[in-house]
């Protein structure tokens, strides 16, 4: 249990909480994708006095005094944020967004006018909220038009290049947050550049999996690539801009890519940045750049396959069939219960997933067809294809009338075995 001496004294409430939730944690077995677990390093970084700091600016240009410190610990993100993806200094690196969200915001404002048109995946067929979808300040201020997976639960590249040909958008955006495929990040660039858009990779769900090779890496293809730091890549909550300063799009539309998307972060959206925040990025890159982290990378692949085998075998249907990355979609329309009802049964054993919506959902996304499970936490965990195997036969337990007793009991004991 964590040590929360003064909290406790100032605040035993919330003190309580936190140990209560810090208990949860390690006591479940989390299979949402987009949850990890940071290092004590990491952690320790967030919570450091750099909290203290109001940095509003960047290095070498800040509005307040006392910020040359500051300066070295984002130039030394921003150079680990390079080393990790192997990139050369055509790559601008804007480490300050806040989160996914405002990272591509402050793409799209970079970019865009509003009314412009814009091209991403639709949210019930695996895209994200800022990628167009309707509800979304992407699907609001912008004309999105958005692509979907065929029948087989796979990317059509041949129909997301007749739907570009014929909207002419602006930006085009690769990127999800349930698709269980690889993305085939250079025909999505030949697809861009023969409508003369931008081309942008949100890799928020993969980045980790970019930076240990068990991903292909959309650099070589994209003008922009952003991406979350909390999610496979195992740091804080926080977002980076990758912008390619020798865009070809963008000389032929005139803009300083670089210095616009800058711009759009600070000050188009945002004041000072979380200078914390920015220093516990910095130690998850340096960790993502470790030896041992492109093990983990590829383990968490090599888990989620023998996860969704083991499924499988079960009797589940996988939607695609299968996985190539660190997530998988369960279709539970053929067991008779909802995506909602699979997730409160399998919280209550200690088994956490979210439900979530599956291709031609006939089902509310309040309670859809389906649940997503994803590994890099269980592989944080120390967890390998045996661990797979027994947490699929758990899962399928409880959703087939087992004993919730003894399923919770063998929870638990995977739980002591491998400590978070």
């Amino acid at each position: 249990m964590e040590k929360l001496n003064h909290l406790k004294k100032s605040d035993s409430e919330l003190a309580k909480l936190v140990e209560m939730e810090t208990r949860r944690q390690q006591e479940t077995l989390d299979l949402i994708p987009s949850e990890n677990s940071v290092s004590n390093a990491v952690r320790e970084a967030v919570g450091s006095r750099l909290m203290n700091k109001y940095s509003e600016g960047y290095p070498g240009k800040r509005y307040y005094a006392g910020n040359a410190l500051i300066d070295e610990i984002e130039l030394l993100a921003i150079e680990r944020a390079r080393n990790v993806f192997h990139l050369g200094k055509q790559w601008h690196v804007n480490v300050q967004p806040y989160s996914g969200s405002p990272a591509n915001m402050a793409v799209y404002m970079a970019l865009l006018n509003p009314g412009d048109t814009i091209m991403g995946m639709s949210l019930p067929f695996g895209g994200h909220l800022t990628h167009g979808w309707k509800v979304n300040f992407s699907g609001k201020l912008y004309r999105a038009v958005q692509y979907e997976v065929g029948r087989d639960g796979f990317l059509d590249y041949d129909d997301i290049e007749k739907l570009a040909k014929k909207e002419k958008p602006k930006i085009i955006v690769a990127g999800a947050t349930a698709y269980p495929r690889m993305i085939e990040f250079e025909k999505f660039a030949k697809i861009a550049e023969a409508v003369g858009a931008y081309f942008m990779v949100d890799m928020a769900h993969i980045a980790g999996l970019v930076a240990s090779g068990a991903h292909p890496s959309p650099f070589p293809h994209a003008d922009v690539v952003t991406t979350t730091t909390h999610k496979t890549l195992r740091g804080p909550r926080g977002a980076i801009i990758f912008v390619n300063a020798k865009s070809e799009t963008a000389k032929r539309n005139g803009i300083d890519i670089a210095s616009a998307i800058d711009k759009a972060v600070f000050p188009g959206l945002q004041g000072g940045p979380h200078d914390n925040q920015t220093a516990a990025i910095a130690v998850c890159l340096k960790e993502a750049a470790a030896p041992e982290f492109k093990k983990y990378g590829k383990q968490i692949v090599k888990n989620a396959k023998a996860l969704a085998k083991e499924l499988q075998r079960l009797g589940f249907e996988l939607v695609s069939g299968g996985t190539d990355n660190h997530l998988m979609l369960i279709d539970l329309t053929s067991l008779g219960i909802s995506g909602k009802e699979a997730q409160d049964h399998l919280e209550k054993v200690g088994i956490v997933v979210n439900r979530n919506t599956v291709p031609f959902d006939t089902r509310s996304p309040f309670d859809p067809s389906g649940i997503r499970l994803g590994t890099p936490l269980l592989t944080t965990r120390g967890m390998k294809e045996k661990e797979m195997e027994m947490v699929a036969a758990l899962i399928h337990a409880a959703l087939t009338g087992g004993n919730k007793h003894d399923i919770s009991k063998k929870v638990k004991d995977i739980c002591r075995r491998f400590v978070l």
